[in-house]
């Protein structure tokens, strides 16, 4: 088949590469375009597009669908198939273009999280298993005929950034599955179950971050794993964001008022929740560097008070 492959970030990465190295001829890459990085502001190409042209291939990036000229040089590559991951909205007139349809590759278990970041929303409700699911794009978001899904199973210490390099490779190996079984017509798609959409996945924005200290400790477990490294759950300390990647769960515990510090003998930072305590292991300071709790208080042991 003739596929044209469509997405931007690291985690698309492993689909693509499977697809080219079992032998199937991707006539085209979909991705962003170049954008100013760094300090210097330099345009920098998107991971997928340095892994496209490092394996030969045609590289388009529209600054937006509907542009003729892009819709023309997509038309021009004849695909028979369209392999979404991780990119943006698509209009009708580019996932209707190939014969065989377009298929999205979702990091969870359709229909529940449907929504931009199920990976995160995964974690931060706790949950123990997670999984990928393919599908064939429609007119709404996440809610076409199922492909194949395959489960993935989430330990209680994982963050989302742990979740994320688990299902990209996984993703991967569903994808190439997926696109064997449309090859070979073995693959019978399936609507969706409305009843089993529990869970909305929708992005998250910096506000929703933010850490409520009032609420339990296996909550707020669960909530700064879910958002770490990226977006990263935080807090303030004397006025300045303080962003945590890391806490522990463990027995110490203290009165206080939720957000209370407590500095142990052991040069472990503890903070008071609404129920329980947590231990905080791994943050950044606003203005600092990212690092664990014992270098931190090299310089800030006596700035300590409670967190808001």
């Amino acid at each position: 088949m003739r596929i044209v492959f469509m997405g931007t970030p690291d985690f698309a990465i492993p689909s693509l590469r499977i697809l080219v190295d079992n032998g199937f001829d991707v006539v085209a890459v979909v991705t962003a375009p170049d954008r100013p990085s760094g300090r210097g502001q330099q345009l920098t190409p998107s991971p997928i597009k340095e892994f496209a042209v490092s394996r030969g291939l045609l590289v388009l990036q529209p600054e937006k669908l509907r542009d003729p000229e892009f819709l023309a040089a997509l038309a021009a590559t004849q695909p028979e198939l369209a392999v979404v991951v991780a990119f943006r909205m698509l209009p009708e007139v580019v996932w209707k273009l190939p014969k065989k349809g377009t298929l999205n590759l979702h990091a969870a278990l359709l229909p529940d999280y449907r929504g931009a970041a199920p990976l995160n929303w995964a974690v931060i409700n706790g949950e123990t298993k997670t999984g990928a699911t393919t599908f064939f794009i429609d007119q709404q978001i996440d809610t076409g005929d199922i492909l194949l899904k395959t489960e993935v199973t989430i330990p209680h210490e994982w963050t989302a950034g742990d979740l994320h390099d688990a299902m990209m490779e996984q993703g991967a190996e569903l994808v190439l599955r997926t696109v064997k079984a449309i090859e070979a017509g073995t693959v019978s798609p399936q609507p969706q179950d409305e009843l089993a959409f529990l869970h909305p996945a929708p992005k998250i924005f910096k506000e929703d971050c933010r850490i409520d200290w009032s609420k339990n400790a296996a909550a707020l477990y669960n909530f700064v794993r879910g958002l770490s490294p990226y977006p990263t759950a935080w807090t303030t300390l004397n006025g300045k964001v303080l962003k945590i990647f890391k806490v522990t769960e463990g027995d110490e515990t203290f009165e206080g008022k939720p957000g209370t510090l407590k500095l142990t003998g052991k040069n472990e930072l503890w903070v008071r929740c609404g129920e329980g305590c947590l231990r905080i292991d791994n943050l950044q300071l606003e203005g600092k560097k990212r690092m664990d709790t014992a270098a931190f208080l090299l310089g800030h042991r006596e700035e300590l008070g409670h967190v808001e």
